[in-house]
């Protein structure tokens, strides 16, 4: 088994690299800094490259795990009335959370649409589901998240004309003890706060059992759809 995992350098991604390792796949990574592949969701330019070096490294993946994203830092900060909002900081959520994987999808596509199982599947949020919004606020990020959740989708219904074994998923971690939630941890009930490792055995379980009638779907840890 072939996998490839942007984003390793975080908790999450990390936890699914080792995790992956363990279990005997051959992984290789991407990301802007310690990665096998350079890949800058900052640099779109750098994705097209990256996939033209894993070019020289294998001719097929079976599973590609986006789990680059972003929600604070960098003068990043949710919004929590639309007075907030403001272009540059929209655009940035964009970029990192939407814009990147759907040209990571376009430039590795190639190596996942084979004669075997593939599977695409890009970290997304339960708070990029419209339905299920029922707090407000965090526009930026919600929104670009539901976007990366429309751009999963329509990759999953090309896909089941062009690629008929690969199969793409949009997968909810829960709340994750990383530095991407600490700020945000302090009403989360200890019960709800994974570790990095326990989300990543959760995750690819889910892969693990995903069929491909469940291509463009929406799932949680525990396997249960979410609404869009």
């Amino acid at each position: 088994m072939h996998a490839l995992v942007i984003g390793a350098t975080g908790g999450i991604g990390g936890a699914i690299r080792s995790r992956l390792s363990s279990d005997g796949a051959t992984v290789l990574t991407a990301g802007r800094k310690d990665a096998d592949l350079h890949l800058d969701f900052d640099e779109p330019d750098s994705i097209q490259a990256a996939a033209v070096d894993l070019a020289e490294r294998v001719e097929r993946l079976h599973l590609l795990v986006v789990a680059s994203g972003i929600l604070h830092g960098q003068e990043l900060d949710p919004e929590k009335r639309f007075e907030d909002l403001d272009a540059t900081t929209l655009t940035r959520y964009f970029r990192i959370n939407a814009i990147g994987p759907a040209l990571v999808a376009r430039h590795f596509f190639p190596f996942l649409s084979h004669d075997e199982r593939a599977v695409f599947a890009a970290i997304s949020a339960r708070v990029g589901s419209i339905g299920d919004n029922r707090l407000g606020g965090w526009y930026g990020y919600r929104s670009s998240k539901a976007a990366l959740n429309m751009l999963l989708k329509t990759l999953a219904i090309e896909a089941g004309r062009r690629a008929d074994q690969l199969i793409v998923a949009a997968l909810h971690p829960g709340t994750v003890d990383t530095s991407l939630s600490a700020p945000f941890q302090s009403r989360v009930p200890e019960e709800r706060l994974f570790s990095p490792d326990h989300s990543a055995r959760q995750l690819l379980e889910v892969i693990r059992r995903l069929r491909p009638e469940d291509s463009g779907g929406f799932f949680a840890y525990d396997g249960q759809a979410i609404e869009w």
